[in-house]
Parts: structure tokens; C-alpha cells; sequence
């Protein structure tokens, strides 16, 4: 099945190089290239992609906001940011709005098309590099918690779980975390969806938020 990708990035050289990297791929499709948020918002709503990528900063109306209005008028679209390491401060409130992806635009392509892949398909994916600059740069900024007793839910998770649960708001990705708990990748796999499921999260950055949210670490 093809995956209908709208790009969105005022950089034409970097839009149209990422667009040919798109045509390359048998399953990938580009619907639409455009230059700023308030075009990404009206194309979107118009041709209707699985998913479209937005460079963080754009005239008229910058990603995080084009995001913002795409994800709170439903549709379906899925939305994967791309940022540079002096744009951590948009990437908090992009995945509160439910953003599937945010990914360094240093990436290598085959990864970028990965994510677009990823996020198609439902699930979320975020630099483990950008992770690890968020919570340390927003767990001294979040508001703690409102009590300190853990959250009821939490119990529901085994121990091996909660260690997961930890390693994901640390920002290690899942081989990462096979590697320090000495488990195969698949398990952890298993582990990660367990941990989802019963804690109602969306996805591993949801996952993120859950944590530092609620003071775990």
C-alpha cells in the first residue's frame, strides 16, 4: 500500500532533495511540497496525506503550529517534525499535540524515510539523541507531581516492565535497552507494548511524558 507523504520546509534545495529521496522509494509518494505552515494546513486539508513532515521553522506559520491545527482537527493525518539542535523548546508541546515523530534533519535519509514509514503506520518514533536533550532540558521544568504517591496505574506494570518504562523516558531506543538489560531486542519489543497497553499511552513518547510527568525518575 502506498503511503501519501506531503512535504512542508521553506528550504527548497533541502525540500526538493528530500522530495527525490520520496520518488526513490515504491511505497512512499508525494503528494505535495510546500514552503510554509499556512500552505502544509490547506494542502493537507485538501489532498488528505497518510502523513506529512514539517520543518519546525517556517514563515507564516511555523511547524509546531501547522501541526497543532492538523492534529486538533482530526482527518487521520499523521504529522513527523523535523528540527536542528537549537529547536528543542518546540518539541515538548508538538508531542503533547500528538506529533508521531521527531527527527534531526542531519538524519540519514533511509532513517527519515523510516520515520514516515513508522508514523504510517501508526506507531511514533523521536531521535534518541533529541530524547535525552528533552528530559533533561524539561523534567526541571515540568510541575511535580500532584502527590507523592505513585499513580494507581503504575502497579499494574511487573518489575521488568517498570525498568522499561525507565529506560524509554531516559531516551534509549530499543536495542539500546536490550544491550543494558541484557535481553533479546524482541523482547524488549514485547515489554514496550505491554507497558503502552496498560498505562492507555499512545506510544514510547507518550511513554516519555507519563514519566517525568509523574516524577519516576
Amino acid at each position: 500500500m502506498t503511503i501519501r507523504v506531503l512535504l512542508a520546509d521553506d528550504h527548497e534545495f533541502y525540500r526538493s532533495g528530500f522530495r527525490s529521496a520520496l520518488e526513490t522509494q515504491p511505497d512512499l509518494e508525494c503528494v505535495a511540497d510546500v514552503g510554509d505552515g499556512v500552505e502544509a494546513v490547506r494542502e493537507i486539508e485538501r489532498l488528505r496525506p497518510d502523513v506529512a513532515v514539517l520543518d519546525v521553522r517556517m514563515p507564516r506559520m511555523d511547524g509546531l503550529a501547522a501541526a497543532e491545527a492538523v492534529l486538533s482537527g482530526g482527518g487521520g493525518c499523521k504529522i513527523v517534525l523535523l528540527t536542528t539542535y537549537d529547536e528543542d523548546g518546540y518539541v515538548y508541546r508538538a508531542l503533547q499535540a500528538g506529533a508521531s515523530g521527531f527527527c534531526l534533519k542531519s538524519m540519514p535519509t533511509d532513517e527519515l524515510l523510516g520515520a514516515i514509514r513508522v508514523a504510517a503506520r501508526g506507531d511514533a518514533l523521536i531521535d534518541p539523541s533529541v530524547t535525552r536533550r528533552l528530559v533533561s532540558r524539561f523534567s526541571a521544568g515540568l510541575a511535580p507531581p500532584t502527590s507523592s504517591a505513585p499513580p494507581a496505574d503504575l502497579a499494574r506494570l511487573t518489575v521488568r516492565e517498570r525498568e522499561i518504562l525507565l529506560e524509554i523516558a531516559r531516551g534509549r531506543s530499543n536495542a539500546e535497552i536490550a544491550g543494558r538489560l541484557y535481553v533479546g531486542e524482541q523482547t524488549v519489543k514485547t515489554h514496550v507494548s505491554h507497558v503502552l497497553t496498560k498505562l492507555g499511552l499512545r506510544d514510547r513518547i507518550q511513554a516519555v511524558i507519563y514519566a517525568y510527568e509523574h516524577g519516576l525518575l
